[in-house]
């Protein structure tokens, strides 16, 4: 083997940081890239995220008006006997003379 002059190294030496600064502004090219990426992904992320709280905010309440239905439900059941009794009241003080002295009486216990 021949012996490398000293311009010989020094030509391999630069051509070598030549070749390792063109990968190092690659690479650093290339993870400028990936964050900007993962940043605008996180974005969107969080955009999905706060729509899916909205959303479990308002399908909570589907539950309370299930309660609220069967709660109207009493309500009118109870409604309708009250115009029942009020209907029967009504009926009785309209064939019954001495109302509302038979109502307040111990008779109206029947």
């Amino acid at each position: 083997m021949s012996e490398l002059d000293a311009d010989t190294i020094q030509r391999v030496w630069i051509v070598t940081l030549a070749v390792y600064g063109v990968v190092l502004l690659v690479v650093a090219i290339l993870l400028t890239l990936i964050v900007r990426e993962a940043r605008r992904i996180k974005a969107g992320v969080s955009a999905i995220w706060n729509v899916g709280q909205q959303i479990a905010n308002n399908t909570i309440h589907i539950a309370l008006l299930d309660t609220t239905n069967h709660v109207a439900g009493g309500i009118l059941q109870s409604a309708k006997g009250v115009v029942a009794a009020t209907a029967a009241i009504k009926a009785h003080a309209g064939e019954c003379p001495g109302c509302p002295a038979c109502v307040l009486g111990p008779s109206w216990s029947r």
